[in-house]
């Protein structure tokens, strides 16, 4: 084979890889649940975690159950940021209680009081580069961020006085070096990893998204769009069924999201 066919199929490999909503052979998943429309998140490596109240069950890729964690002291879980697949966190806002668990979803240290660290008001919480994660404290309208050792070492200031806006984040994640906070009524404010203000993404209305390769993905009225973050174009792909809860798009695989079940679809 020459050397010029071999570097044509490499890079039609490499184009694959990197398309959008690719095909991929893969036998479906099928998970049934008794609890309704509880939260549901793919990490990196296709594990599956539903959440309910204040439980999270682990699946396997292959839909098998790996394993449960439950810690009721601190009520219903409010967010799985699992961005990191092998340092799981947990955040409970009603009593401002910041878990990490490992693979194994073995608590890795003791709970973090955000009260005791004399924030009262947090509504968010993720994680972040370097063993550290964020938190938005409504009372000061603050996003900051704390190291390994609990200390914050990066405070944006209030956002409503800078921005000029009414700020009411209702997720947040980090990617790539960027924190992105989701606000329904303005976008998507985006923050580098020193808390300066970037940009502001025009996508509103928004509960939830996951980010790839810098590009947003979320669910929306039985269409899942990619908002490519350096063309400005959308990609979308419908699907026909009005039983759609959600679906999320992880690792080329569509995980669809009933009320009772999720079932894995390949492009």
């Amino acid at each position: 084979m020459s050397a010029s066919i071999q570097k044509y199929i490499i890079l039609f490999f490499i184009f694959l890889s990197m398309s959008g909503f690719q095909n991929q052979n893969s036998h479906p998943v099928k998970i049934y649940f008794q609890q309704k429309n509880p939260k549901i998140i793919v990490d990196g490596f296709n594990q599956i975690y539903i959440i309910d109240k204040t439980e999270i069950t682990k699946y396997k890729q292959e839909g098998t159950i790996f394993k449960t964690f439950s810690i009721k002291r601190y009520g219903d879980i409010t967010d799985v940021d699992a961005t990191n697949p092998l340092k799981l966190q947990v955040f409970y806002k009603d009593y401002q209680q910041i878990v990490f668990l490992d693979n194994q979803l073995t608590e890795s240290n003791s709970a973090i009081s955000l009260e005791k660290l004399g924030y009262e008001q947090c509504e968010l919480a993720c994680t972040s580069a370097n063993n550290s994660f964020w938190i938005y404290n409504k009372q000061d309208n603050e996003l900051i961020r704390l190291n390994g050792d609990l200390n914050p070492f990066i405070k944006t200031g209030n956002l409503k006085r800078i921005l000029e806006i009414d700020v009411k984040p209702n997720f947040m994640r980090e990617h790539n070096g960027y924190l992105y906070l989701n606000c329904p009524k303005e976008g998507i404010l985006v923050f580098d990893i020193f808390g300066t203000y970037y940009k502001t993404i025009p996508i509103k209305n928004l509960s939830e998204f996951s980010i790839q390769n810098s590009n947003i993905i979320y669910f929306q009225k039985g269409i899942l769009y990619e908002y490519q973050t350096q063309s400005f174009n959308t990609i979308d792909k419908k699907f026909n069924d009005t039983t759609l809860i959600n679906v999320i798009f992880q690792n080329n695989t569509f995980y669809k999201i009933y009320k009772d079940s999720l079932i894995t679809e390949q492009p």
